[in-house]
């Protein structure tokens, strides 16, 4: 995954989504796109899936490399109409961040499946490890 960092407010968010669409020369299409919150110090990445056919991309495009952890997650579909459905994201994983298992050490997804489509997911300990 190759990712641009930024600070965790709407209006840097947003500004690096479209830094970052704008160094991938708006070829989008085929590619999956995440945003990545690290809560601890608090940042956010806005994340570009690399395709077989891009090696060196990332050093080319000026971006970071990171693997997104995996393990067990909550999940919520949020759909609804940009720029309107963004503004629910923040509530969504708050709630979701309530569970008693919630893990407080890996970050917090946002997979933007679509246009019209999010799946936020927030970490959670499996139960063999509570």
């Amino acid at each position: 995954m190759a990712y641009l960092k930024t600070q965790d407010t709407l209006e840097a968010i947003g500004a690096a989504w479209e830094e970052l669409e704008a160094r991938l020369d708006n070829v989008l299409k085929g590619r999956r796109f995440f945003g990545v919150f690290f809560p601890a110090p608090a940042e956010y990445h806005a994340t570009v899936q690399l395709r077989d056919e891009d090696p060196g991309e990332a050093a080319r495009l000026g971006l970071g490399i990171e693997v997104i952890p995996g393990g067990a997650y909550l999940r919520v579909r949020l759909r609804g109409e940009p720029p309107a459905v963004y503004g629910e994201i923040g509530r969504i994983i708050t709630s979701l961040e309530a569970a008693p298992d919630a893990d407080a050490e890996r970050p917090r997804i946002e997979h933007y499946r679509r246009r019209d489509e999010i799946d936020l997911l927030v970490p959670v300990t499996p139960a063999s490890s509570r």
